[in-house]
C-alpha cells in the first residue's frame, strides 16, 4: 500500500551504529527495493514501472550512467535505481494547497529528505516579489516573467543556464541553442562538479574527454583497477560487470581510503548462487590516504620503467608524444615520499606491481575520489601515463573508464552544454541555424556562484538538479542565490533550491523519465548517452503526474519563443511538436550523430559514438598522438592535530536526493550527521565512539566554516583521514578551493579540526 509522506522531519539525534558489512546486494537489497517501491508506487504500479527500466522499449533509469549490454535481464536495475524510479513514479503529490500551507520560510527549515518525500509537483508556481508563499501561475505568465527579466538585463552574460545530468539530449541541445541565440555561453552544468577533471585530463592526453572502454572490454580485461570509486552504492550495476570479469579470470585492485562492501563481495540478486554466497571481487585492497593516488601511479610508472621488457616500446614510439620528459620525471619518484603520501606499505605496492606486470589488458576505473582534489587533473594524467606505458589504450580489454554518476551527464556535454565550447561546434551550430554564437567563454559552476555573489549575474535558470544542495560553501552559495532577481527551477520534486530564491522565483514542473510524453505529432521519446558513449532511446510509460506538466523540450521551446519573439528564425514550435525534428538538427551539428533517427530505428538498443583512441588508436590531440605528461607529485599536507575529510554519499542517497536515513553497508542507521574517524585518530583527539563534535574546516581566507553536531563513528578509514556525508558537509568546502585546470570543487580533501560540540 502507498504510504503518506512524513508530516514532520524525522529526529536524527541518535544514529544507531553497528559494524560495517562485507558484502553488497543479495536478499536485503531485494527487500529494501520492494519496500521503498511499494511505499511510493503500490504493487501494481511497481511491476508496471520497474519491468520497463533500462529495457530497449522502456525508459532509461534516472539514476547512474552505467550502460546496458545488448541482452537485458528482465530486472535490469539495481536497488538505488529502483529507489530513483520509485521517487519519480510516486503517487504522492505536491499541490498548490501544499504551498499555501508551507511558506518558503518553513520549507527552508526542512531537510532534503522531507522535501523529497512530499511527491511530484503538479503545477507551475510563482514566488512573487515580497511574497511569503509560492502561488499558482499559468505557463503563459511564467514564460512572460522569464522574458521580462532576461530582456531587462544589461548583457546576456548576466544570465546563467544550469543543466543537471538527467536532462535528455533533445532538451540539452535546445537549451544550449537558446542560450547562444540569446547571446551567452553561461552554461554551467553538474559535470563542472564531478568529472570536469576527467574531461580536462583526457582531452589533453588522448584527445577526447570520455572513457575508452565498453562493457565487453571489462569482461575481457586481465586487470581492473578501481580507484576512488564506490560502485556498491553509486553504480551498483557495475558489480555485475566486475563479477563477470572475475569469472573470466580478471583480477581487481581496489584503491580507496575506505573499505567498501560492494568491492569486497557481491551477492548478485539475479542468480540463486549470487544471493546465497556471492562472489569475492577485490584481490588486492590498497587503503590509500586521501589524495595519494598521483604518487601511487607515479611510483608504479617508475617501477614499470625499471622492469626489462615491461614497456610497450612499439606503441610508445608510434602513438605517443612526450615520453622522454615523462620518463625522467617518473624515474625521479621517491619511495619514502610515496609511502608518506599514500599511507601504503612497500610490500603492498610491490604486490600491485606484480599484478600490473602480469596483465596484458588493464583498465583503470575511477570516480569522484580522483576528480575532486586540487591536483585531480595531474592525477588523472598520471593514470593515462600508466596505461600508455604498456599500450593499454585502443586495445580490447584495456583503457580508461571514468564512471559517470548521472544518467545523461555525458550526453549533455556532447550536446553542447559547456561554458567553453569548441569553435568547430559553434561554427556548425551557426551554419545550421543562421545565428552568431558568442565566442567568449562563459561561467562554470564556481564562477556562476561568484558572479551571483558579486552582482555580475542576475537571472538563474536550472534545468533540473538541486544546485544549492550540490554546490560548495553553502552559506556563500545561498547568499549568492538570494542576490538574483529571478531564479527558475525546472523540477519534478521539491528540494533545497526551491527554498533559497531570488527576488522572484518560479518552479516549472516537468515530465520525468517514467512519464508518457505526447505532443502534437504523437507520442515522443528522448535519448541519452551512457558512460561508455552508447546513445539510446528512453520512453516513459506512465500517465503524467498532472495534466499541467510540460516536457523539458517544450519548456525550453516555449521559453525561447517568449524571450526571442519574432526575431528568431529557429522553428521552436516545430521542435516542441516533434522531437525527431530536433534529432535531425543534432545530426547535422554534432559529429557522430549522422542519420540519428534512422540509426535509432535500426538499432533498438542504441548505437556507439565514434571514439578515435578506442576505435583506431587515433588521438585527436594538438600533437596528433597520445600525450605523456610530467607534473610535480602533489598530495595534501595536513597540519598536526587536523584530519583530511572527504565528503561522500550514503547508500540511501543519490547525489543530493536522500531516499532514507540509513547507510546499511557502513552500519549507520537513522541518521546522517556522522563522521567516520579511525579509532586511533579519535583516541588522539580524546573522542570516544558516540561522542559529538563540530567539524571546522580551515582555508587560507581565515573564514570559519562549521558543521555542528556530528556523531563520531570509529571506523576503519585510512589514518589521518575522515569521511562524512554531503550535502550536510558542503558548508565546509570553500568556494575557492578547486582543482587546478578544471575548477572542480575540492570536496574530497578538506582540512578539518574537530571541536567539542555544544550539543555534546
Amino acid at each position: 500500500m502507498v504510504s503518506k509522506p512524513p508530516a514532520g522531519d524525522p529526529v536524527q539525534d541518535a544514529p544507531q551504529v553497528t559494524p560495517p558489512q562485507h558484502a553488497a546486494a543479495g536478499l536485503p537489497a531485494i527487500g529494501h527495493t520492494l519496500r521503498i517501491a511499494q511505499e511510493q508506487m503500490g504493487l501494481r504500479r511497481t511491476a508496471r514501472t520497474l519491468l520497463k527500466v533500462n529495457q530497449k522499449d522502456g525508459f532509461d533509469c534516472p539514476g547512474c550512467a552505467w550502460p546496458e549490454g545488448d541482452k537485458r535481464h528482465v530486472a535490469e536495475f539495481c536497488e538505488n535505481g529502483a529507489k530513483a524510479v520509485a521517487e519519480e513514479a510516486t503517487l504522492r503529490r505536491v499541490t498548490p494547497e501544499f504551498f499555501a500551507a508551507h511558506p518558503v520560510a518553513d520549507l527552508a527549515t526542512r531537510s532534503g529528505y522531507w522535501l523529497g518525500q512530499q511527491g511530484r509537483i503538479t503545477q507551475p508556481m510563482l514566488l512573487p516579489e515580497g511574497g511569503e508563499r509560492y502561488e499558482p501561475v499559468s505557463w503563459e505568465r511564467a514564460f512572460a516573467i522569464i522574458a521580462e527579466e532576461l530582456r531587462a538585463l544589461a548583457s546576456p552574460d548576466e544570465a546563467l543556464f544550469y543543466t543537471s545530468g538527467r536532462t535528455s539530449n533533445e532538451a540539452a541541445f535546445l537549451l544550449q541553442l537558446f542560450a547562444r541565440e540569446f547571446g551567452t555561453n553561461n552554461l554551467p552544468d553538474c559535470s563542472n562538479m564531478c568529472h570536469e577533471s576527467s574531461g580536462s585530463a583526457l582531452t589533453e592526453t588522448i584527445g577526447i574527454g570520455k572513457g575508452s572502454v565498453s562493457l565487453e572490454d571489462l569482461h575481457r580485461a586481465d586487470l581492473i583497477i578501481v580507484a576512488g570509486q564506490n560502485p556498491g552504492t553509486n553504480h551498483p550495476r557495475m558489480l555485475s560487470a566486475l563479477e563477470k570479469a572475475k569469472a573470466s579470470g580478471a583480477r581487481i585492485i581496489s584503491v580507496n581510503p575506505l573499505p567498501e562492501a560492494g568491492l569486497e563481495r557481491f551477492k548478485n540478486p539475479q542468480t540463486p548462487q549470487g544471493m546465497l554466497k556471492g562472489a569475492a571481487l577485490t584481490d588486492l585492497f590498497l587503503q590509500i590516504r586521501i589524495g595519494g593516488d598521483q604518487a601511487l601511479f607515479r611510483l608504479l610508472n617508475k617501477l614499470v620503467l625499471e622492469t626489462a621488457g615491461a614497456v610497450d616500446e612499439e606503441f610508445v614510439r608510434d602513438h605517443t608524444h612526450g615520453y622522454e620528459e615523462f620518463a625522467a620525471a617518473a624515474k625521479a619518484a621517491d619511495w619514502d615520499e610515496t609511502l608518506v603520501a599514500t599511507g601504503l606499505t612497500r610490500s603492498e605496492i610491490e604486490r600491485a606491481l606484480e599484478m600490473v606486470l602480469a596483465s596484458e589488458r588493464t583498465i583503470v576505473c575511477w570516480a569522484m575520489g580522483l576528480t575532486q582534489h586540487k591536483h585531480s587533473v595531474p592525477t588523472i594524467r598520471e593514470v593515462v601515463n600508466f596505461l600508455l606505458l604498456r599500450g593499454n589504450i585502443g586495445r580490447p580489454g584495456a583503457g580508461v573508464c571514468p564512471v559517470r554518476g548521472h544518467s545523461n551527464v555525458q550526453g549533455d556535454r556532447t550536446m553542447g552544454i559547456f561554458e567553453r565550447p569548441a569553435p568547430a561546434f559553434l561554427d556548425a551550430l551557426d551554419k545550421e541555424f543562421g545565428i552568431v554564437s558568442p565566442r567568449r567563454h562563459g561561467f562554470d559552476v564556481v564562477r556562476s556562484i561568484q558572479a551571483l555573489r558579486d552582482g555580475e549575474a542576475k537571472v538563474f535558470f536550472a534545468m533540473g538538479g538541486n544546485f544549492v544542495g550540490a554546490t560548495p560553501d553553502t552559506e556563500v552559495t545561498e547568499a549568492a542565490m538570494r542576490n538574483a532577481r529571478l531564479t527558475v527551477h525546472v523540477s519534478t520534486k521539491l528540494n533545497r533550491s526551491h527554498a533559497v530564491t531570488g527576488t522572484r522565483a518560479l518552479i516549472l514542473p516537468t515530465l520525468g523519465r517514467t512519464d508518457k510524453d505526447v505532443q502534437k505529432s504523437g507520442r515522443q521519446f528522448v535519448t541519452v548517452e551512457d558512460s561508455m558513449s552508447l546513445v539510446h532511446a528512453s520512453r516513459g510509460n506512465l500517465p503524467p503526474a498532472s495534466p499541467h506538466l510540460l516536457s523539458e523540450p517544450a519548456i525550453v521551446a516555449r521559453m525561447a519563443r517568449a524571450v526571442l519573439g519574432g526575431g528568431s528564425a529557429t522553428p521552436w514550435e516545430e521542435f516542441e511538436a516533434d522531437y525527431a525534428r530536433i534529432r535531425d538538427r543534432i545530426a547535422r551539428v554534432v559529429p557522430g550523430f549522422e542519420d540519428f533517427n534512422a540509426r535509432l530505428a535500426a538499432n533498438p538498443g542504441g548505437f556507439a559514438l565514434p571514439h578515435g583512441p578506442r576505435d583506431e588508436r587515433r588521438f585527436p590531440t594538438k600533437t596528433g598522438k597520445a600525450n605523456f605528461t610530467a607534473a610535480p607529485v602533489e598530495y595534501p599536507r595536513v597540519p598536526e592535530g587536523r584530519l583530511l575529510l572527504q565528503t561522500l554519499r550514503s547508500h540511501d542517497q543519490y547525489n543530493t536526493t536522500i531516499y532514507g536515513l540509513d547507510d546499511r553497508y557502513r552500519g549507520i542507521r537513522n541518521g546522517r550527521r556522522v563522521v567516520l574517524v579511525h579509532p586511533e585518530d579519535a583516541a588522539a583527539f580524546g573522542l570516544a565512539d558516540g561522542a559529538y563534535t563540530d567539524l571546522v574546516s580551515e582555508w587560507t581566507d581565515g573564514t570559519e566554516r562549521r558543521a555542528p553536531g556530528f556523531r563520531v563513528v570509529h571506523y576503519p578509514t585510512s589514518r589521518g583521514c575522515a569521511a562524512a556525508y554531503y550535502p550536510e558537509t558542503n558548508v565546509l568546502v570553500p568556494l575557492e578551493s578547486t582543482a587546478d585546470v578544471s575548477n572542480t570543487p575540492a570536496s574530497k580533501s578538506v582540512i578539518v579540526r574537530l571541536e567539542q560540540s555544544a550539543s555534546a
